[in-house]
């Protein structure tokens, strides 16, 4: 029989998700990853677990709240969260969790294990396997009691924004999100012959505004007939490359040195693709890793188009043949 110590410091957790504007501007929420692993499991949340409490977010809530006759005000209060049964309950922090359980709590600790780069196998709510190997691996990293148990101590450590360790060396950390909107198809989606999505997408209209999710600088612009279409591609630092594909029109150019919210091109429907979106990757060393870990919440401001550098790190054959979705 497993044991299961009692925790005397409880985390205790605002009881409805009305977060503030300026607090879901800065980095995204466990509490509304829960949410809308909640809704999705009822039908109600078609896109990808992020943690943003985003249009779609509220779509599902309204629909929830509709069904069970509730005030309509796509307000996850404690009626809309008791409608949702034993996926709106525990509260993380009130209890310790292992292997075994399912709930609330548990989806929240799954996308905040996911945020610090250590894959949980799914953010579902379900305490399997795949989310103690990642639990006991953040332990280990962070310099505590590694028990495969979640308490106080792991979820504090967790929820600091600082971070503690990542299972990736660090480049930039935190990227901006490069066009405004919830996530569509995510990281690892399948594809046909096997292959998997090696980005995200971004189901926005076309014309929309893309942005460069952070500084460096860029070292290909122009037509990929790998799949992608119209193309930009930024080297950051340590290894990292975001590339943003499907553009209608690309703005930038190979060596312009760019910063977060820089204007790279506008959102199209250009390459292997069935409608207007934009496909985000983030690069480690060429190889395709989950952006989402890495976002914050929001766009950044605008920032002026910089200026032209020397960009000797760029292989424009490669990038003009890249074939998409090669994320084996």
């Amino acid at each position: 029989m497993r044991y299961v110590r009692q925790v005397a410091g409880v985390v205790i957790l605002v009881g409805t998700l009305s977060l503030g504007l300026a607090q879901q501007a800065t980095a995204s929420s466990a509490n509304v990853a829960a949410l809308q692993v909640a809704l999705k499991a009822i039908g109600l949340y078609p896109v990808a677990v992020d943690g943003v409490k985003g249009p779609f977010t509220e779509r599902g809530v309204r629909s929830l709240q509709q069904r069970r006759r509730l005030l309509v005000d796509g307000v996850p209060g404690p009626q809309t969260r008791h409608a949702l049964g034993r996926r709106g309950r525990p509260r993380l922090g009130s209890r310790v969790m292992h292997s075994g359980q399912r709930g609330w709590d548990v989806a929240a600790l799954q996308f905040l294990l996911q945020r610090r780069g250590y894959a949980p196998g799914g953010v579902d709510g379900g305490f399997g396997p795949g989310t103690r190997s990642a639990l006991v691996a953040y332990q280990r990293a962070a310099g505590l009691t590694v028990d495969g148990l979640a308490g106080s101590a792991t979820i504090s450590a967790l929820r600091q924004r600082s971070g503690g360790p990542t299972r990736t060396p660090t480049g930039p950390v935190s990227f901006y999100r490069p066009a405004p909107g919830p996530i569509g198809d995510h990281f690892g989606a399948p594809r046909e012959n096997g292959r998997k999505h090696s980005g995200i997408d971004f189901p926005v209209a076309y014309g929309t505004l893309v942005e460069a999710a952070g500084v460096g600088t860029t070292v290909f612009a122009g037509y990929n007939s790998g799949g992608y279409g119209n193309l930009v591609v930024v080297q950051h630092r340590l290894g990292y490359t975001t590339w943003y594909a499907h553009l209608s029109r690309v703005t930038s150019w190979s060596g312009e040195h760019v910063e977060g919210g820089t204007r790279l091109g506008y959102v199209g429907s250009t390459g292997h693709s069935t409608g207007p979106h934009l496909h985000f990757e983030v690069r480690l060393n060429n190889v395709p890793i989950d952006p989402l870990p890495y976002l914050l919440a929001g766009t950044a401001a605008r920032a002026q188009s910089g200026v032209t550098v020397h960009a000797s790190c760029a292989d424009p054959a490669a990038y003009r043949t890249a074939s998409i979705d090669d994320c084996r």
